[in-house]
């Protein structure tokens, strides 16, 4: 029998509504200097407003992490994706600081959960040999859709203001809704869409890989297996870089637009089309990484290999490629850097959600959860102080100075404790 292949198609439903995520989250940035103008916000309001998505984030991403392991995919992303889509209505409407920092932090709370809803959804459908290559799929949307976003969002902003971009994303958030509830389910094995090959396939297990997909546990985790997750040494360096990406991500996605525009004095759709390089250059990254993570895991059969090593290579070149930006006055030295920081980054996304998998399949969304919590405060973190440094020094000089020292410790974090191969071996026993 010919195995059917919607596995593909439930990567690409998360690779749709992924993308919607992202559009929804980083159109405030290019929208800001109307909004600031309109509302007469001060940097630090700004930064502040900018930085409410992370907060809402930080609640959510743990706790959908939970809820995903406990009730599914399914039912979480339709109520996430929901409420998400209010929140984008809510800013078209909003008439005053308080409103505009109400929206962002009900938008953080209902993005969440899409990650670890994402993570959830590809281990129970995804074979072990081809996890890293469907998650570096599905998180292909995030560099895509910032780098098509930018272009988009401007001409948007440019020709309807700031009110119809966003009442237009709220359009565009909800017609996403049925694509999702009506063809998907958690449990391949109850989808009339995939035959028995394609699921003997899903639950094959590889050399050198994890397990074959385990059923979901519909349980929240216990007192045991969250200690497991939070004293595991290379979840706690995994989760430390994706802080550091994090940073980089959230500092890019919500300061960028407006540092090509004060430091280089750019246009609005001048600074839309000077952020696409970067983020395509991402999204080309990261999907190959994806591929080559699987790769080496297949040819070497070691995760150290495949996973660590790809993640602290990348750190670095971002780590070194912030100097030249920190210090040049240069507008296309500047988007170099900022295009070689942006694609290493992101580029080993795929392996940062792959190593959750590895370690602990029958908990991979909690991990996820865990993991992308740190990221949630990174949201937070990085539009606040980076609004601070401006509002102290007017600079951006010590904004990039940091990002290459967080680049850096999280480099030595991974080498020094990330040893998946050896780790995982003491969190198979979860439940």
């Amino acid at each position: 029998m010919t195995p059917t292949r919607f596995r593909w198609f439930v990567v690409f439903l998360l690779f749709a509504i992924t993308v919607v995520n992202y559009i929804d989250r980083a159109a405030i940035a290019y929208a800001m200097p109307l909004i600031q103008r309109d509302l007469g916000l001060s940097p630090a309001d700004v930064g502040t407003v900018l930085g409410a998505f992370g907060l809402g984030y930080a609640v959510t991403t743990l706790a959908g992490g939970f809820a995903v392991d406990r009730y599914g995919a399914r039912y979480v992303l339709l109520i996430a994706a929901l409420l998400w889509s209010v929140a984008t209505g809510m800013v078209a409407l909003a008439g005053s600081v308080a409103v505009l920092y109400a929206a962002r932090v009900l938008l953080g709370l209902a993005e969440g959960p899409n990650f670890p809803a994402v993570t959830g959804a590809i281990t129970h459908w995804l074979s072990p040999r081809e996890r890293a290559t469907a998650l570096g799929n599905a998180l292909f949307a995030v560099p895509l859709a910032l780098a098509l976003g930018g272009p988009i969002v401007t001409e948007l902003l440019a020709g309807l203001g700031w009110r119809w971009t966003f009442g237009i994303l709220f359009v565009l958030s909800v017609a996403w809704l049925p694509l999702w509830f009506f063809p998907f389910r958690d449990d391949p094995a109850q989808s009339r869409h995939v035959n028995p090959a394609e699921l003997a396939h899903i639950r094959s297990g590889a050399p050198g890989a994890a397990g074959a997909a385990h059923a979901m546990p519909n349980s929240w985790p216990d007192e045991r297996t969250l200690h497991t997750l939070l004293t595991n040494r290379t979840l706690a360096a995994n989760t430390w870089a994706f802080f550091v990406f994090g940073y980089f991500l959230f500092f890019f996605m919500t300061w960028l637009p407006s540092y090509l525009e004060r430091k280089y004095s750019l246009d609005l759709r001048d600074v839309g089309l000077f952020t696409v390089l970067p983020w395509l250059a991402a999204a080309a990254v990261l999907w190959l990484l994806g591929r080559w993570s699987d790769h080496l895991l297949a040819t070497t059969g070691r995760l150290r290999v495949a996973r660590s090593y790809l993640i602290a290579g990348s750190q670095l070149i971002a780590a070194l490629a912030v100097v030249p930006v920190a210090l040049t006055d240069n507008l296309t030295v500047a988007i170099a850097g900022i295009t070689v920081a942006v694609a290493a980054s992101m580029g080993a996304n795929a392996a940062f959600y792959a190593v959750n998998v590895d370690i602990v399949p029958q908990r991979a969304a909690t991990s996820l959860g865990i993991m992308d919590f740190a990221l949630a405060i990174a949201g937070f973190a990085a539009p606040v102080v980076t609004g601070w440094v401006l509002d102290l020094r007017g600079s951006f000089l010590d904004a990039f100075l940091l990002m290459t020292a967080l680049a850096l410790s999280s480099v030595l974090a991974v080498l020094a404790f990330h040893r998946p191969d050896e780790d995982r071996e003491a969190a198979q026993s979860l439940s």
